[in-house]
Protein backbone atom coordinates (compact mmCIF):
# COMPACT_ATOMS: atom_id res chain seq x y z
CA UNK A 1 0.00 0.00 0.00
CA UNK A 2 1.76 3.10 -1.04
CA UNK A 3 1.22 6.26 1.78
CA UNK A 4 1.48 9.34 0.56
CA UNK A 5 4.81 11.59 2.08
CA UNK A 6 3.90 13.65 5.50
CA UNK A 7 4.81 16.67 3.76
CA UNK A 8 2.19 15.67 0.92
CA UNK A 9 -0.48 15.40 3.28
CA UNK A 10 0.70 18.96 5.11
CA UNK A 11 0.72 20.81 1.91
CA UNK A 12 -2.90 19.34 1.15
CA UNK A 13 -4.38 20.56 4.18
CA UNK A 14 -2.77 23.82 4.00
CA UNK A 15 -4.89 23.80 0.69
CA UNK A 16 -7.89 23.10 1.53
CA UNK A 17 -7.61 25.62 4.24
CA UNK A 18 -7.13 28.15 2.34
CA UNK A 19 -9.53 27.16 -0.39
CA UNK A 20 -11.99 27.15 2.58
CA UNK A 21 -11.14 30.25 3.62
CA UNK A 22 -10.99 31.89 0.25
CA UNK A 23 -14.81 30.28 -0.15
CA UNK A 24 -15.80 32.52 3.01
CA UNK A 25 -14.41 35.67 2.10
CA UNK A 26 -16.84 35.03 -1.11
CA UNK A 27 -19.32 35.15 1.20
CA UNK A 28 -21.72 38.13 0.38
CA UNK A 29 -21.74 39.84 3.83
CA UNK A 30 -25.73 40.20 4.86
CA UNK A 31 -26.55 44.14 4.45
CA UNK A 32 -27.32 46.61 7.55
CA UNK A 33 -31.65 46.85 7.42
CA UNK A 34 -32.71 50.28 7.30
CA UNK A 35 -35.70 51.99 8.04
CA UNK A 36 -38.40 54.45 7.13
CA UNK A 37 -41.06 56.30 9.77
CA UNK A 38 -44.53 57.95 8.42
CA UNK A 39 -46.04 60.47 10.18
CA UNK A 40 -48.00 58.26 12.16
CA UNK A 41 -45.52 56.79 13.39
CA UNK A 42 -45.41 53.22 11.92
CA UNK A 43 -41.63 52.18 10.80
CA UNK A 44 -41.02 50.09 7.83
CA UNK A 45 -37.62 48.38 7.76
CA UNK A 46 -35.88 46.64 4.56
CA UNK A 47 -32.94 45.38 3.37
CA UNK A 48 -31.19 44.93 -0.09
CA UNK A 49 -29.81 41.49 0.58
CA UNK A 50 -32.58 39.16 -1.49
CA UNK A 51 -33.59 36.13 0.97
CA UNK A 52 -32.36 37.49 3.73
CA UNK A 53 -34.85 37.60 7.21
CA UNK A 54 -35.09 41.24 9.38
CA UNK A 55 -35.41 40.08 12.74
CA UNK A 56 -35.79 42.90 15.19
CA UNK A 57 -36.84 43.99 18.64
CA UNK A 58 -38.57 46.98 20.16
CA UNK A 59 -37.46 46.38 24.03
CA UNK A 60 -33.74 47.25 24.02
CA UNK A 61 -32.46 43.94 23.39
CA UNK A 62 -29.87 42.96 20.45
CA UNK A 63 -32.46 40.29 18.09
CA UNK A 64 -30.64 37.50 17.78
CA UNK A 65 -31.31 34.16 15.71
CA UNK A 66 -34.50 33.82 17.40
CA UNK A 67 -35.53 37.76 17.24
CA UNK A 68 -38.93 38.50 16.37
CA UNK A 69 -39.25 38.11 12.42
CA UNK A 70 -39.95 41.52 10.92
CA UNK A 71 -43.66 40.68 8.69
CA UNK A 72 -44.91 43.89 8.83
CA UNK A 73 -44.38 47.84 9.28
CA UNK A 74 -43.85 48.39 13.03
CA UNK A 75 -46.61 50.30 14.64
CA UNK A 76 -44.76 52.74 17.21
CA UNK A 77 -46.51 55.93 17.81
CA UNK A 78 -45.52 55.90 20.99
CA UNK A 79 -41.85 56.18 19.83
CA UNK A 80 -38.82 53.92 21.01
CA UNK A 81 -35.73 52.24 20.46
CA UNK A 82 -35.95 49.56 17.30
CA UNK A 83 -33.01 47.45 16.14
CA UNK A 84 -32.87 45.06 13.71
CA UNK A 85 -30.45 42.67 12.11
CA UNK A 86 -30.78 40.85 8.46
CA UNK A 87 -30.02 36.90 9.06
CA UNK A 88 -29.79 33.97 6.69
CA UNK A 89 -32.60 32.04 6.14
CA UNK A 90 -30.41 29.22 8.03
CA UNK A 91 -30.06 32.02 10.56
CA UNK A 92 -26.66 31.23 10.71
CA UNK A 93 -25.14 34.30 8.88
CA UNK A 94 -26.13 37.85 10.58
CA UNK A 95 -25.57 41.37 9.48
CA UNK A 96 -24.11 43.98 11.90
CA UNK A 97 -26.56 45.77 14.16
CA UNK A 98 -28.91 48.55 13.00
CA UNK A 99 -30.30 50.99 15.13
CA UNK A 100 -32.87 54.27 15.88
CA UNK A 101 -34.47 55.66 18.64
CA UNK A 102 -37.63 57.46 17.37
CA UNK A 103 -39.57 59.93 19.20
CA UNK A 104 -43.41 59.60 20.01
CA UNK A 105 -45.82 61.06 17.47
CA UNK A 106 -47.19 64.66 18.77
CA UNK A 107 -49.88 64.60 21.29
CA UNK A 108 -49.28 60.53 21.70
CA UNK A 109 -48.24 59.51 25.32
CA UNK A 110 -45.71 56.84 26.05
CA UNK A 111 -47.20 53.23 26.53
CA UNK A 112 -46.22 50.47 28.24
CA UNK A 113 -44.81 47.72 26.04
CA UNK A 114 -47.61 45.26 26.75
CA UNK A 115 -49.33 47.99 24.52
CA UNK A 116 -46.77 47.99 21.55
CA UNK A 117 -47.29 45.03 19.38
CA UNK A 118 -44.81 43.18 17.93
CA UNK A 119 -43.46 39.73 17.21
CA UNK A 120 -41.29 36.63 18.49
CA UNK A 121 -39.66 33.53 18.09
CA UNK A 122 -38.34 32.88 20.80
CA UNK A 123 -39.22 29.12 21.09
CA UNK A 124 -37.69 28.16 17.85
CA UNK A 125 -37.05 25.58 16.80
CA UNK A 126 -39.11 24.10 18.78
CA UNK A 127 -41.70 25.97 16.92
CA UNK A 128 -41.54 28.62 14.25
CA UNK A 129 -43.95 31.57 15.01
CA UNK A 130 -44.45 33.18 12.18
CA UNK A 131 -45.36 29.70 10.00
CA UNK A 132 -47.84 28.97 12.73
CA UNK A 133 -49.26 31.89 12.58
CA UNK A 134 -49.73 31.92 9.10
CA UNK A 135 -51.26 28.11 9.65
CA UNK A 136 -54.12 29.08 12.67
CA UNK A 137 -54.82 31.98 10.31
CA UNK A 138 -55.77 29.65 7.97
CA UNK A 139 -57.74 27.27 10.51
CA UNK A 140 -59.74 29.92 11.55
CA UNK A 141 -60.96 31.01 8.35
CA UNK A 142 -61.22 27.19 6.89
CA UNK A 143 -63.26 26.40 9.53
CA UNK A 144 -64.98 29.79 10.73
CA UNK A 145 -64.24 28.73 13.99
CA UNK A 146 -67.08 29.34 16.36
CA UNK A 147 -64.95 28.60 19.87
CA UNK A 148 -60.96 30.15 19.85
CA UNK A 149 -59.01 29.99 22.46
CA UNK A 150 -56.41 32.58 22.90
CA UNK A 151 -52.77 32.23 24.95
CA UNK A 152 -49.27 31.02 25.04
CA UNK A 153 -48.08 28.09 25.48
CA UNK A 154 -50.40 26.91 28.00
CA UNK A 155 -52.87 27.01 25.68
CA UNK A 156 -50.86 25.84 23.07
CA UNK A 157 -50.00 22.36 24.84
CA UNK A 158 -53.82 21.77 25.31
CA UNK A 159 -53.94 20.58 21.67
CA UNK A 160 -55.41 21.37 18.45
CA UNK A 161 -53.49 21.49 15.22
CA UNK A 162 -51.14 22.39 14.29
CA UNK A 163 -49.59 19.71 16.11
CA UNK A 164 -46.04 21.67 16.23
CA UNK A 165 -44.90 20.86 19.77
CA UNK A 166 -45.73 18.36 22.82
CA UNK A 167 -49.18 18.59 23.82
CA UNK A 168 -49.82 16.97 27.12
CA UNK A 169 -53.55 18.24 26.72
CA UNK A 170 -53.93 16.34 23.62
CA UNK A 171 -56.96 13.48 24.41
CA UNK A 172 -58.47 15.86 26.91
CA UNK A 173 -59.01 18.57 23.99
CA UNK A 174 -60.10 15.65 21.56
CA UNK A 175 -62.67 14.94 24.07
CA UNK A 176 -64.15 18.44 24.83
CA UNK A 177 -63.57 20.29 21.36
CA UNK A 178 -62.89 17.74 18.59
CA UNK A 179 -66.64 17.88 17.20
CA UNK A 180 -66.76 21.80 17.82
CA UNK A 181 -65.51 24.78 15.38
CA UNK A 182 -62.91 25.41 17.34
CA UNK A 183 -59.61 26.85 16.70
CA UNK A 184 -56.33 27.33 19.18
CA UNK A 185 -54.51 30.30 18.77
CA UNK A 186 -51.86 29.60 21.33
CA UNK A 187 -48.14 30.58 21.08
CA UNK A 188 -45.43 29.62 23.34
CA UNK A 189 -43.42 32.20 24.78
CA UNK A 190 -46.09 35.09 23.50
CA UNK A 191 -46.45 38.18 25.61
CA UNK A 192 -49.29 40.06 25.64
CA UNK A 193 -47.81 42.04 23.22
CA UNK A 194 -46.91 39.24 21.10
CA UNK A 195 -50.68 38.49 20.81
CA UNK A 196 -51.69 41.63 19.63
CA UNK A 197 -49.65 41.73 16.97
CA UNK A 198 -51.18 38.38 15.87
CA UNK A 199 -54.99 39.70 16.44
CA UNK A 200 -54.08 43.04 14.83
CA UNK A 201 -52.59 40.70 11.75
CA UNK A 202 -55.61 38.66 10.86
CA UNK A 203 -55.74 35.81 12.89
CA UNK A 204 -59.08 36.07 14.05
CA UNK A 205 -60.48 37.71 11.23
CA UNK A 206 -61.66 34.47 9.16
CA UNK A 207 -63.71 33.16 12.05
CA UNK A 208 -67.04 33.01 13.06
CA UNK A 209 -66.32 33.19 16.84
CA UNK A 210 -69.32 32.74 19.54
CA UNK A 211 -66.72 32.69 22.37
CA UNK A 212 -63.44 32.96 23.08
CA UNK A 213 -61.57 31.57 25.52
CA UNK A 214 -58.60 33.33 26.67
CA UNK A 215 -55.68 32.83 29.25
CA UNK A 216 -52.57 35.34 28.60
CA UNK A 217 -50.52 37.05 30.90
CA UNK A 218 -48.40 35.01 32.44
CA UNK A 219 -44.98 35.45 30.53
CA UNK A 220 -45.74 39.01 31.40
CA UNK A 221 -45.49 38.68 35.06
CA UNK A 222 -41.68 38.16 35.30
CA UNK A 223 -41.58 41.94 33.52
CA UNK A 224 -44.31 43.95 33.71
CA UNK A 225 -46.38 45.53 36.77
CA UNK A 226 -50.15 43.62 37.81
CA UNK A 227 -50.90 47.00 36.40
CA UNK A 228 -49.74 47.25 32.65
CA UNK A 229 -50.98 43.24 32.45
CA UNK A 230 -54.20 44.24 33.10
CA UNK A 231 -54.05 47.43 30.20
CA UNK A 232 -52.13 45.11 27.79
CA UNK A 233 -55.00 42.25 28.71
CA UNK A 234 -57.78 45.18 28.21
CA UNK A 235 -56.31 46.08 24.84
CA UNK A 236 -56.85 42.07 23.88
CA UNK A 237 -60.16 42.22 25.01
CA UNK A 238 -60.80 45.50 22.51
CA UNK A 239 -59.38 43.75 19.82
CA UNK A 240 -61.64 40.83 19.88
CA UNK A 241 -64.48 43.02 20.45
CA UNK A 242 -63.68 45.06 17.32
CA UNK A 243 -62.73 41.69 14.69
CA UNK A 244 -65.20 40.00 16.67
CA UNK A 245 -68.02 42.19 17.71
CA UNK A 246 -70.66 39.18 18.28
CA UNK A 247 -68.45 37.48 20.69
CA UNK A 248 -68.39 36.41 24.05
CA UNK A 249 -65.45 35.94 25.97
CA UNK A 250 -64.39 33.47 28.85
CA UNK A 251 -61.73 35.70 30.28
CA UNK A 252 -59.51 33.12 32.60
CA UNK A 253 -57.74 34.58 35.66
CA UNK A 254 -54.33 33.76 35.39
CA UNK A 255 -53.61 30.26 36.78
CA UNK A 256 -51.10 29.90 39.93
CA UNK A 257 -47.57 28.66 39.22
CA UNK A 258 -44.46 27.63 41.71
CA UNK A 259 -44.75 24.60 43.81
CA UNK A 260 -45.80 26.84 46.69
CA UNK A 261 -47.12 30.38 47.69
CA UNK A 262 -44.14 33.03 46.85
CA UNK A 263 -43.78 36.64 45.76
CA UNK A 264 -45.04 35.46 42.54
CA UNK A 265 -48.14 34.12 43.34
CA UNK A 266 -49.09 36.96 45.14
CA UNK A 267 -48.70 39.03 42.20
CA UNK A 268 -50.42 37.21 39.62
CA UNK A 269 -53.19 37.56 42.56
CA UNK A 270 -53.33 41.10 42.55
CA UNK A 271 -53.15 40.77 38.64
CA UNK A 272 -56.23 38.75 38.75
CA UNK A 273 -58.37 40.83 40.65
CA UNK A 274 -57.58 43.97 38.39
CA UNK A 275 -58.71 41.62 35.50
CA UNK A 276 -61.65 40.59 37.45
CA UNK A 277 -63.19 44.09 36.61
CA UNK A 278 -63.24 43.37 33.03
CA UNK A 279 -65.62 41.20 33.32
CA UNK A 280 -69.02 42.86 31.54
CA UNK A 281 -72.80 41.19 31.30
CA UNK A 282 -73.56 39.31 27.45
CA UNK A 283 -69.69 40.59 26.65
CA UNK A 284 -66.99 38.95 29.42
CA UNK A 285 -67.07 36.28 31.88
CA UNK A 286 -64.24 36.45 34.04
CA UNK A 287 -63.83 32.86 35.46
CA UNK A 288 -60.94 31.61 38.23
CA UNK A 289 -59.67 28.36 38.32
CA UNK A 290 -56.89 28.41 40.39
CA UNK A 291 -57.92 26.67 43.42
CA UNK A 292 -58.56 23.72 41.26
CA UNK A 293 -55.75 23.37 40.75
CA UNK A 294 -53.67 23.33 44.09
CA UNK A 295 -53.30 20.95 47.13
CA UNK A 296 -55.04 22.12 50.71
CA UNK A 297 -51.59 23.97 52.14
CA UNK A 298 -51.71 25.89 48.45
CA UNK A 299 -48.92 23.76 46.47
CA UNK A 300 -49.03 22.18 43.11
CA UNK A 301 -48.36 18.70 42.89
CA UNK A 302 -46.59 17.69 40.05
CA UNK A 303 -49.81 15.20 38.61
CA UNK A 304 -51.19 18.61 37.90
CA UNK A 305 -48.32 20.50 36.45
CA UNK A 306 -45.10 18.89 36.22
CA UNK A 307 -42.99 22.76 35.75
CA UNK A 308 -45.65 24.01 38.11
CA UNK A 309 -46.76 26.21 35.17
CA UNK A 310 -48.22 23.78 32.55
CA UNK A 311 -50.87 21.92 33.10
CA UNK A 312 -50.15 17.89 32.54
CA UNK A 313 -53.27 15.78 31.35
CA UNK A 314 -55.16 16.07 34.53
CA UNK A 315 -54.46 19.56 34.84
CA UNK A 316 -55.88 20.05 31.37
CA UNK A 317 -58.88 17.61 32.30
CA UNK A 318 -59.32 20.25 35.39
CA UNK A 319 -59.37 22.95 33.26
CA UNK A 320 -61.59 21.36 30.44
CA UNK A 321 -64.32 20.56 33.21
CA UNK A 322 -64.40 23.72 35.12
CA UNK A 323 -65.53 25.42 31.37
CA UNK A 324 -67.71 22.75 29.82
CA UNK A 325 -71.08 24.38 31.22
CA UNK A 326 -70.07 27.44 29.98
CA UNK A 327 -69.25 26.60 27.07
CA UNK A 328 -72.41 24.73 26.28
CA UNK A 329 -74.38 27.98 27.36
CA UNK A 330 -72.59 30.17 25.43
CA UNK A 331 -72.43 28.45 22.21
CA UNK A 332 -76.26 27.39 22.67
CA UNK A 333 -75.81 24.30 22.70
CA UNK A 334 -78.02 23.26 25.38
CA UNK A 335 -81.08 24.50 23.53
CA UNK A 336 -83.36 22.52 21.73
Amino acid sequence: MNIAPLSLLLGLAVSLAASSSLCAQNVAPLAVPAAKRDAAGTITLTCPTPGAVIRYSIDGSDPGPKGGPYLAPIELPAGGVVKARAYSEDRKQKSDLFEAKFEAVAGVKPLPATLAPCTQDRDWPVYDWARRHAAVTKIAADRKASLVFIGDSITQMFGGEPHDRGQPGKEVWEKFYAKRSVANLGFGYDYLENTLWRLRHGELDGAKAKVVVMHIGTNNAGKNTPEEIALGVRALLDEIRQRQPQVHVLLMAIFPRGPKPDAMRAKLDTTNKLLAQFASPDRVTFLDIGAKFLQADGTIAREIMGDFLHPSAKGYQIWAEAIEPLLVKLLGEGQK
